[in-house]
C-alpha cells in the first residue's frame, strides 16, 4: 500500500494539523507502538494521524535538512514493526511506506481511526512476554501520546460505539460505483506519489490504497466518503447531497433564479463558490475626504462565504435528506445546512463567536478537503470568516437554529455601503425603459432623443446611459442615408 498524500506537504505540515503528525528521528518500538495505538483510538474523531521516522523534531517542528533512515535498515524496521503491532489489542496494522525525500529515506506510517477501537497496547513491547503483559489505552492529547485516565477511558468507550458516517461502508453500493478517474485526479492535484502508480492499478486496487473500501475480501463495499467524493452521482445513495443557490432580489420572489450543483461534493463546492464569486460579489472604491488612500470594499468578502459554505459541506449530515441552500437576498446571504452546531459547543460560545467543535461528523471528508486546500485546519473556519468580515468593514454573521439544533442558518450581512443599491438599480432600469419607449417608433439622433426625454440638450446622464446600453446590446447606432448617426433599439 502507498500513502495517498503529498509527502512534502505532510512533513512541512501545510495540510495535516501538527497535532496529527509525530516526527521521530529513529525507530523506537515502544514510542511508535504507543502512538499507533493512540492515533487508531482517534478519541477526537480527527481521522487518526501520521508518524514519520527519520525526521528530528525541535520545539514541535521538523528539523531540516531531514536526517533520514539508512536504506539498508528499512527492510529490518518494517519486519520488526509487523511483529511489534501484535502488541496492540485488538490487532491493528497501519499503512507503512518508505519514501525518498530530498535524497534520504524516511518511513511514513499512516494510522487512520480504527474500526475495532478502543485499542490498547503493551507498556513495554520488548521480550517474549510483551503480548501477554499489562496493556493500556493510549490517546492523543494535543501533540502528545499519553495513557488514558479513567474518565478518558470512559469517553473512549463511548465514542467507540459509533463510527463517523463518512467512514462507514455503504452496503447498498458496489466498488464499481467509484470512479477511478476522480480518484486519480485527486492524487494528481495534491501531488501524491501514488498517482503514478495508480495509472497501472484497477479501481479496487486504488480504492484499497486510498482506504475507500471495507469488509471481507468476498464482500468489499465502498465507504460513504468514497461515494460522496469519488462517484459521479452521490445523490444515488444520499438524497439531496447537493448545493442549491437561490437568488431572491425581491421578497415576493419576483425574478428569483435558482442554480443547483450536483456531482462529487468537492466539485459542488468549487462550482457553487465560482458561481457566487462571478455573479454576486461586487467591489467598489470609496474615497474618504479625511484619508489619503481610497478604500476598496465588497458587498460580501468572498473569503467569508468560502469558509462558511466549505464548513457546511464538511460538517453537514449526509444522513439527512436536505440540501445545503444558499439564499442571496438584498440584505444578506443565508447559508443553511442540517443539522446545527454540535452540542459540545455551548450557546454562550456561539453567542461570543468562540466556535470550537469537540466532535467531528465527517473526519475523512475533512482530510480530503484539507488536502485539496478547500478547508483550513481544525476550528479555523469561523475565525477566518469573521476576520474577513472585519477587514471588509462588514457586520458579523448571525446564527439561527431551532431548539433541537436540527439546522443551522448563517447569515452574512451585506456591507452597509450596498444597502439600497437595488433601489438605484430600479431607477436605472426605469430610466432605460424611458429611453427604449422614446425609440420605439423610429431611430433618433441623440439630440432628438434628448428632446423626447424632455431635456433642452444632451445631458451627461443620457449620454452615459446610452453608451452603457450600446455595450449591453439594448440599443445600437446606425448611419442613415445622410450620414447622420442615430440610435435604434438593439
Amino acid at each position: 500500500m502507498s500513502i495517498p498524500v503529498n509527502i512534502d506537504d505532510l512533513i512541512n505540515r501545510t495540510v495535516v494539523e501538527s497535532t496529527r503528525i509525530e516526527f521521530k528521528s529513529d525507530f523506537n518500538p515502544n514510542a511508535v507502538i504507543h502512538t499507533i495505538c493512540a492515533f487508531a483510538n482517534d478519541i477526537d474523531n480527527l481521522g487518526g494521524g501520521y508518524i514519520v521516522l527519520g525526521v528530528e523534531e525541535k520545539d514541535g517542528s521538523p528539523v531540516f535538512p531531514v536526517k533520514g533512515i539508512e536504506q539498508k535498515r528499512i527492510d529490518g524496521i518494517l519486519k520488526e514493526l509487523v511483529g511489534y503491532c501484535r502488541c496492540i489489542e485488538p490487532l491493528y496494522d497501519p499503512v507503512v511506506e518508505p519514501v525518498l525525500y530530498n535524497g534520504v529515506y524516511v518511513i511514513v506510517i499512516w494510522v487512520s481511526g480504527g474500526y475495532g477501537r478502543p485499542y490498547k497496547a503493551s507498556l513495554d513491547v520488548y521480550g517474549k512476554e510483551a503480548k501477554r503483559s499489562t496493556k493500556y489505552y493510549y490517546i492523543r492529547k494535543f501533540s502528545s501520546t499519553i495513557i488514558a485516565s479513567p474518565d478518558e477511558e470512559k469517553e473512549l468507550f463511548y465514542i467507540s460505539t459509533d463510527i463517523p458516517f463518512d467512514d462507514r461502508p455503504n452496503l447498498a453500493a458496489e466498488v464499481s460505483e467509484l470512479d477511478i478517474g476522480l480518484m486519480r485526479s485527486h492524487l494528481k492535484e495534491i501531488g501524491s506519489s501514488l498517482y503514478e502508480r495508480s495509472l497501472k492499478m484497477d479501481t479496487l486496487e486504488l480504492a484499497k490504497d486510498m482506504q475507500l473500501v471495507s469488509g471481507p475480501p468476498e464482500r468489499l463495499k465502498p465507504l460513504n466518503v468514497g461515494l460522496l467524493m469519488f462517484s459521479e452521482q452521490p445523490e444515488k445513495y444520499f438524497r439531496y447531497a447537493r448545493i442549491e443557490v437561490v437568488d431572491i432580489p425581491d421578497p415576493t420572489g419576483t425574478n428569483m433564479t435558482e442554480k443547483v450543483f450536483t456531482g462529487p461534493i468537492q466539485r459542488q463546492l468549487r462550482d457553487a463558490l465560482a458561481y457566487i464569486r462571478n455573479y454576486t460579489i461586487k467591489e467598489v472604491t470609496i474615497k474618504d475626504k479625511n484619508k489619503a488612500e481610497a478604500v476598496k470594499v465588497c458587498n460580501y468578502p468572498f473569503a467569508a462565504i468560502e469558509e462558511i459554505l466549505s464548513n457546511a459541506v464538511y460538517h453537514r449530515s449526509y444522513q439527512i435528506n436536505e440540501p445545503i441552500t444558499v439564499r442571496i437576498m438584498p440584505e444578506g446571504i443565508e447559508i443553511t445546512s442540517f443539522p446545527g452546531f454540535d452540542r459540545s459547543i455551548s450557546d454562550e460560545s456561539i453567542a461570543t463567536y468562540n466556535i470550537r467543535a469537540r466532535v467531528y461528523r465527517n473526519r475523512r471528508i475533512g482530510d480530503f478537503l484539507k488536502e485539496l486546500k478547500l478547508i483550513e485546519g481544525r476550528n479555523t473556519g469561523f475565525p477566518n470568516a469573521i476576520k474577513a468580515l472585519n477587514e471588509n468593514g462588514s457586520g458579523l454573521p448571525q446564527f439561527e437554529m431551532d431548539d433541537n439544533r436540527g439546522f443551522l442558518s448563517v447569515t452574512i450581512p451585506v456591507h452597509r455601503y450596498f444597502i439600497g443599491s437595488d433601489k438605484k438599480s430600479d431607477k436605472k432600469r426605469a430610466y432605460e425603459e424611458k429611453i427604449l419607449t422614446a425609440l420605439k417608433d423610429k431611430p433618433l439622433l441623440l439630440t432628438e432623443l434628448a428632446a423626447a426625454m424632455g431635456y433642452k440638450g444632451i445631458t451627461k446622464k443620457l449620454s452615459q446611459t446610452v453608451d452603457e446600453m450600446i455595450v449591453a446590446g439594448k440599443v445600437k447606432k446606425v448611419v442613415d442615408k445622410g450620414n447622420a448617426v442615430k440610435i435604434i433599439v438593439g
